[in-house]
């Protein structure tokens, strides 16, 4: 199971916090001192800029397999999260050396990160704040590459409650063919225990990637018996059919965006492992260029509002997904559990960088 770190970014001191804990996720992912120094040249930059420009923010890291990399090797994710001003001019932000004392925007450093980390992409809206996320993994990131191949990608953001050291709740992604398959699990609880059997259910599907969704969940009740069990959601894209299959047992949530309206999916109760039903109903959807499904444990508010937000389809998942993450919760209503938030768009290509 892996670590996670949710680090304020409200003083000064904060900034060596970031840097640290993106340190030790570095150790964690095992990436080489090359781009650990990378992981948290990009941190620091980050964490500073929220200060700086933004009246401070959030960095969240997490451990995430990269979808290109056939190793399976873990990278590390940074991602900052505010609720500042937003930036009036990406495009010039974007570009090596760009400074501003408009503190309306994130100032200098982005082009920078954007150049030394393998993954990279940002949404920012005026008065609602910018999030940017970057991912490091363990070869250094090739310039004048090319944009990633058109496809489907997931992505996701994991925060552990109260900013523990382990998050009970887990996404995993498993392409096989014309399949990919997006799969969200939320441990019984929270803590140790909760990771535990969330995890197992990500080892889990890396094997049942041919399966469809119901023999998925199945196949989890297995596996997860030794655990306290879980939640566990399961959404399968045939790019063949442009359809999208969906089937949830617990209390993951779920939302589908396709041409500007967004369409609930409902789970079936029960817990995989231990009290999952005979049979689970599955639902079948049209999928098209523009769709975009959200996937959330229950430290989501139940009621929270989607995003009127066009853009987001072509953003990175991850960036998608923690906009959702900003967007729905508030100081109104705190968290109560761990919340994760996995997120499958129909493609294109990220407009900052290379895509998840």
């Amino acid at each position: 199971m892996s670590r996670v770190w949710d680090v304020p970014v409200d003083d000064s001191t904060r900034v060596r916090d970031v840097r640290v804990a993106t340190e030790e996720a570095s150790a964690c992912a095992g990436l080489p001192a090359n781009r650990t120094a990378t992981a948290a040249l990009v941190a620091t930059e980050l964490a500073t800029n929220l200060l700086r420009h933004a009246g401070g923010g959030r960095v969240l890291i997490n451990l995430v397999e990269r979808a290109h990399d056939d190793a399976r090797r873990a990278a590390v994710q940074l991602v900052s999260i505010d609720h500042g001003p937003g930036i009036p001019d990406v495009a010039a932000a974007m570009r090596d050396g760009y400074t501003t004392t408009v503190a309306a925007s994130l100032g200098a450093g982005l082009g920078t990160c954007r150049r030394i980390a393998n993954d990279f992409d940002l949404h920012s809206a005026p008065g609602r704040g910018t999030v940017v996320m970057a991912r490091i993994g363990h070869e250094p990131a090739v310039r004048n590459q090319g944009p990633p191949p058109p496809g489907p990608r997931a992505g996701g953001v994991n925060v552990p409650l109260g900013r523990a050291e382990q998050s009970g709740d887990a996404w995993g992604r498993v392409r096989s063919g014309d399949r990919l398959t997006l799969l969200l699990a939320d441990g019984l609880g929270h803590g140790a225990k909760a990771a535990e059997a969330s995890t197992a259910a990500v080892t889990e599907l890396r094997g049942l990637a041919e399966l469809p969704p119901t023999e998925i969940l199945r196949s989890l009740g297995r596996a997860l018996r030794p655990t306290r069990g879980a939640a566990v959601a399961v959404a399968q894209l045939d790019l063949r059919e442009a359809q999208l299959s969906f089937a949830g047992i617990g209390n993951i949530g779920a939302r589908l965006r396709t041409d500007g309206a967004w369409k609930p999916l409902l789970s079936h109760p029960g817990i995989v492992g231990a009290q999952a039903p005979a049979s689970v109903p599955v639902q079948r959807v049209p999928w098209h260029a523009n769709s975009l499904l959200v996937l959330h444990s229950d430290g989501l508010p139940s009621r929270w509002t989607p995003p009127d937000d066009g853009v987001l389809p072509g953003c990175d998942p991850a960036v998608a997904a923690a906009v959702v993450l900003r967007d729905a919760g508030s100081a109104a209503r705190p968290a109560r559990d761990d919340t994760c938030v996995a997120v499958l768009t129909a493609g294109g290509v990220s407009r900052h960088g290379s895509g998840a």
